[in-house]
């Protein structure tokens, strides 16, 4: 790229951030309120006289005020802009871009309200003073790019006087990511903590906060060498030392970074661009550890590292090379475990208990969803994956439950959690938002041993579904697809399974059984004009038709296809294969997770035009399964319609089903036909219909036509933010499931336990 082409690159990327920040409205964050404020009795409670109660609560018990206002989840980004990022001393109101974009980050990766508070105060002690008058506000404080040494002025007085969590994350944050790193890498590595010999350079707020966590979990102090850009910090030295350098001065007289580096198993920078050179990575420990953090230069490039060393283990603080040591992996878990059990104080238990908890997770299989939120990089455990990535959804449940465990093991919860294993279950709903109404149906599949068999077992989604499957049900995944394809995929996905131990493989190339399946087909179609060669050509080369076949044999209990191709072409093999005994597709219904709660719609794939005893029997099927979460159906038949008013064909249609159901001795709610609007909101439906026999707001929306129902639902995914589970098949006796091409690898993991749920359990 030109100079110029580079400078035009930047501008547009400097353009783009501000724009970011500016538009459609400045800044990053707002304020919304938590309840209804639409009238007289809203207010009155809202503000005064009811008001009042809650105040008088807390005056009586100052704990309620986690119970009555917002402190419990409300955390302080406070700053005083002496440090920021890599720009230095830019002052209060320059940093706070970067105060709204960490209170963005805590609101994003761990649920926590957060106010960010930019003061114009540089002397530390009167810095100090301002924050602890903040407590009553409260429930923890992160300090922020504060220089040192006042950040460490500031938080010994802040903790000393304080009895809420205050947390300096330049400092805790980056020494928690360190460690967790560090600990995987000398795990990778053979070496133990107490052998390890550390060069650090930078002897700043986060350097000093580093090495006393290495030493924490097992560095001996003797073996840690400081050097800044005066030397080896030695017993003896003036120039330029703090207490927190003096902590790990070394005997004997000056010397430099390369008479120290000799030997070294671990080097740690945290100064700046350049400072270790090549020469002197030729002079550590065979296998040696490098976290060179200076950003956005580290302190050896990463490619000038590598060729000195090729087995060297490297992190960096950039997103553009492996093992990124990025503190939005510590803080907004570590608060959300401190605040969960009303910690008075954020210990070295709990940054340990939060180290482990993040190297732990790094060892396990990669989430489906940090795979799609970085395609094309290695997510498995080694030497260029030490920690995980952000956008694991896993981080909050593993490290926030870890960190409550360990407040309340060293004694500082005020408010211990009784229950860890249903606060981690709560923990993992808030990022898995199927993962509260989908407990049942787990539960139900739990009971019996199923074989799941899905259609396209090469497609990586698949893949990563029937590692959950292993991981959290009793299933056994069936995947249809070339052994060699599906190992290549399995390993560079990083995953555990094995063929013959945890999974099974059926070639449609190659399979013993090839003969069993076109003839049992061929069965099934000699008198539908299948030909014996039309069979066989199908049993090689539709995946979708020799999984409803091996259904159809016994050899598995549910067929999932669907991830690629149209609806209807799966179906149709599917009725042929499977439509016996009864069995036959009633409609596809599609549960929609919003903000508010569950909400069904159907039918969203099967009839287009549905006659109203196809929508009776959809109604019906849709009861049943909607149980199946727990949940009791309340439904509506929708059309343009409203209660008789318009001699439209969705109304006759629908006015004809609820006569037909009317005549059936059913044992739920439903109600007809309406518009989507009065299915939602009672009074409305009071307005039109006050005699309405379904109480409430539905729960289940019926519709007269495919495109009605499937727009719906696209509407509520698109711009609704709905996360949908299914297309669940009705009809078939749970014998099979077309998913959409959409579809995630969790959506594909609450599909087969659907699929896993034996028949018994749903009617």
């Amino acid at each position: 790229m030109s100079d110029q082409n580079q400078d035009d690159h930047q501008a547009a990327q400097r353009q783009a951030a501000l724009d970011y920040h500016r538009l459609p409205r400045p800044g990053k964050l707002e304020i919304r309120a938590t309840k209804p404020l639409a009238n007289g009795r809203d207010l009155a409670r809202a503000y005064s006289p009811g008001v009042a109660e809650a105040c008088l609560a807390i005056r009586d018990d100052a704990r309620t005020a986690a119970d009555y206002t917002a402190r419990g989840n409300l955390v302080a980004v406070v700053t005083n802009g002496t440090a920021v990022l890599g720009l230095g001393n830019i002052g209060a109101l320059a940093s706070k871009p970067v105060m709204e974009g960490k209170a963005v980050l805590f609101k994003k990766f761990a649920g926590i309200d957060c106010f960010d508070i930019e003061l114009n105060e540089n002397d530390p002690e009167r810095l100090a003073d301002i924050v602890c008058a903040l407590e009553p506000t409260f429930g923890a404080i992160n300090l922020e790019d504060i220089k040192a040494p006042d950040c460490f002025i500031v938080e010994k007085l802040c903790r000393e006087r304080m009895n809420i969590p205050v947390f300096h994350d330049d400092q805790h944050g980056t020494a928690i990511v360190v460690g967790a790193a560090a600990l995987n890498a000398l795990r990778l590595t053979g070496r133990k903590w107490e052998d390890v010999k550390v060069v650090s350079t930078g002897g700043g707020a986060a350097g000093i906060a580093c090495l006393n966590m290495l030493v924490t979990l097992g560095v001996k102090r003797e073996n840690v060498f400081l050097c800044d850009l005066h030397g080896l910090v030695h017993e003896g030295r003036e120039v330029d030392m703090t207490p927190q350098k003096a902590a790990f001065a070394q005997p004997g007289g000056p010397r430099d970074l390369a008479q120290v580096i000799d030997g070294a198993d671990m080097f740690l920078g945290l100064s700046g661009p350049g400072v270790l050179k090549p020469e002197m990575v030729a002079c550590m420990a065979a296998r040696p550890i490098i976290f060179a953090l200076a950003n956005p230069n580290p302190e050896i490039a990463y490619d000038l590292a590598k060729a000195e060393a090729p087995d060297a283990i490297i992190a960096t603080g950039r997103s553009d090379h492996p093992n990124q040591v990025n503190n939005v992996l510590c803080f907004p878990f570590i608060f959300r475990g401190a605040l969960d059990v009303g910690a008075t104080e954020i210990n070295e238990e709990m940054k340990v208990g939060c180290v482990e908890g993040i190297a732990a997770l790094a060892r396990a299989t990669t989430s489906a969803e940090a795979a799609a939120a970085y395609q094309g990089e290695q997510l498995t455990f080694g030497p260029d994956y030490l920690i995980p990535k952000p956008f694991d959804p896993r981080l909050m449940g593993v490290v926030a439950s870890a960190v409550a465990q360990a407040a309340m093991d060293s004694g500082v919860a005020a408010r211990p959690i009784e229950d860890m294993a249903a606060y981690r279950a709560r923990l993992d709903a808030s990022v898995f938002r199927s993962s509260m109404i989908m407990r049942p149906v787990f539960a139900a599949a739990a009971q019996a041993e199923r074989r799941i068999v899905f259609a396209e077992g090469e497609d990586e989604r698949v893949l990563r579904a029937a590692q959950a499957m292993m991981e959290e049900t009793t299933d056994t995944p069936v995947l249809i697809g070339r052994p060699e394809v599906i190992a290549t995929r399995i390993a560079r996905a990083g995953l555990t399974l094995e063929p013959g131990r945890n999974l099974e493989i059926v070639n449609p190339e190659s399979d013993p059984r090839y003969r069993d399946y076109w003839e049992t087909y061929h069965s099934l179609m000699a008198r539908r004009g299948m030909a014996p060669d039309l069979a066989r050509a199908v049993m090689r080369t539709n995946t979708t038709a020799i999984g409803a076949v091996m259904v159809q044999r016994g050899e598995a209990d549910s067929l999932i296809c669907g991830t690629f191709g149209q609806f209807l072409w799966h179906l149709r093999y599917i009725t042929e294969i499977l439509g016996q005994g009864g069995l036959h597709p009633v409609g596809a219904m599609s549960l929609m997770i919003l903000e508010d709660g569950p909400l069904f719609i159907a039918d969203t794939h099967v009839h287009a035009c549905p006659t109203p005893d196809q929508v009776a029997e959809t109604v019906i099927a849709a009861a049943r399964h909607v149980r199946r979460f727990g949940v009791d159906p309340k439904i509506a038949l929708c059309s343009g319609s409203q209660f008789g008013n318009l001699d439209s064909a969705s109304g006759e249609t629908m006015r004809a089903a609820l006569a037909v159901l009317d005549a059936m001795d059913l044992d739920f709610q439903y109600e007809g036909e309406m518009h989507v609007d009065a299915a939602l909101d009672p009074e409305l439906r009071a307005r039109f219909l006050p005699c309405s026999r379904m109480e409430g707001v539905g729960n289940v929306l019926v519709f007269a036509s495919t495109d009605a129902a499937g727009a719906t639902r696209n509407i509520l995914k698109m711009r609704a933010n709905g996360l949908e589970v299914g297309p669940i098949l009705m009809g078939m006796g749970n014998k099979a499931h077309i998913v959409t091409p959409s579809i995630t690898a969790r959506g594909l993991l609450n599909i087969s336990a659907l699929a896993g749920t034996p028949v018994a359990h749903y009617g």
